[in-house]
């Protein structure tokens, strides 16, 4: 007998913590910040929290933001000169949303982020625990990517997959994501204005994949396309997540209150555990060769993967480094946490764990990556 999903009204009834990402595309324009949707967001955001909601708000716009500051016309900027423009906007976006927001009574907080501050586990459990703090103080942290900061390998690449982190590192129980597009189309709407919204999304297949058009918004660096790996994300949580349109007044009570707007995404019944939703979203640093047995240890067993199973190690890095796990044809089936350096892997590669002590001159762990440090890579965790 088939298992009758929950409306999506009943799973948003459910959610008390949010986080809600605007992009940059609702709240500027040509001439730079549109004050009277920060204002919107604001008294919407403040209203929810006095019900007893809980709201982590990620705002992109600083680079947009800088941009008209400093009186710069529209061309492609170095990554150099996007960081000075993010530098220039960032303290006037955190001023308009502390001044709207201030028309409430409710404080904001600032926290600037960059990857590297969720893949190093100490900084990430910091960043979680400043989080909480300010949640159960009723103050909204104001979440962004520290644009000025971060290089091109430590970088999101757009407030899209931020914000899905962000639901990891908060154990938020939902994902709003206000867009220019008003929600996921058939066909990308800018193309074909009579293409059809779709409402409802259960699973994230190809057909869906198709769907999102690659072309981001006039301000924006994600697009749909990023948006559905997000969504992704999440669900793989066990969270769901919608796409709204972010300029329309009372977008909030709109979609709480059941109105037909946006497009809904399942989660997965399936769920990651947080620790294990950190691991499958940090980047590799090294690559492990596996033969059959191992891959099939792994992927039809759910057991660790052992020195034997390592065919060649390929990479430098140290203990506790993100690996991927790869099979013969070098097709990726795995990403995990390695009690062991890539130098000392090299070592022991095809070797008993036995014989650890030996190969090593001491007594180490007797796998290569604990199946709790193991997160398989199959259709929720691939990256669109």
């Amino acid at each position: 007998m088939e298992e009758i999903r929950p409306k999506p009204q009943e799973l948003l009834a459910k959610a008390r913590r949010l986080v809600l990402k605007v992009g940059s595309a609702v709240i500027t324009g040509p001439q730079g910040l549109v004050p009277e949707v920060i204002e919107n967001l604001a008294a919407e955001i403040s209203r929810f929290m006095r019900q007893g909601y809980e709201i982590v708000l990620v705002s992109s716009g600083a680079i947009a933001c800088g941009q008209k500051k400093l009186d710069i016309p529209k061309r492609p900027f170095s990554l150099a000169e996007k960081q000075a423009l993010a530098a220039a906007g960032q303290a006037g976006l955190i001023e308009a949303y502390e001044k709207a927001f201030g028309e409430y009574g409710q404080p904001v907080a600032q926290i600037l982020l960059t990857r590297s501050d969720l893949e190093d586990r100490t900084r990430y459990l910091n960043a979680r625990n400043t989080l909480n703090t300010l949640l159960r103080w009723r103050v909204v942290p104001i979440v962004n990517e520290n644009d000025t900061v971060a290089v091109e390998e430590i970088q999101f690449g757009d407030n899209d997959l931020l914000s899905a982190l962000v639901v990891g590192l908060t154990g938020a129980e939902l994902l709003i994501c206000l867009s220019e597009v008003d929600a996921l189309y058939e066909r990308d709407p800018r193309e074909d204005p009579q293409a059809r919204p779709v409402r409802v999304v259960e699973e994230i297949t190809s057909e869906i994949e198709a769907m999102a058009g690659k072309r981001p918004g006039e301000f924006g660096r994600g697009g749909m396309l990023s948006k559905l790996r997000a969504a992704q994300m999440v669900t793989s949580l066990g969270v769901p997540m919608v796409i709204a349109p972010g300029k329309k007044p009372l977008i909030l009570e709109r979609l709480f209150s059941g109105k037909e707007l946006g497009t809904f995404f399942y989660p997965r019944k399936r769920a990651l555990s947080p620790r294990k939703f950190w691991i499958a979203h940090r980047k590799p640093e090294g690559r492990l060769f596996l033969d059959e047995g191992a891959v099939k240890a792994l992927c039809q067993g759910r057991k660790s993967l052992l020195p034997a199973g390592i065919k060649a190690v390929e990479g430098e890095f140290p203990r506790g480094a993100c690996v991927e796990c790869v099979d013969p044809t070098g097709r990726p089936v795995a990403l995990g946490l390695t009690n062991y350096s890539s130098q000392e892997l090299r070592c022991i590669a095809g070797q008993k764990s036995c014989d650890i002590p030996e190969l090593l001159g001491f007594h180490g762990k007797e796998e290569v990556i604990h199946r709790d440090n193991l997160v398989l890579l199959d259709q929720a965790f691939k990256a669109l």
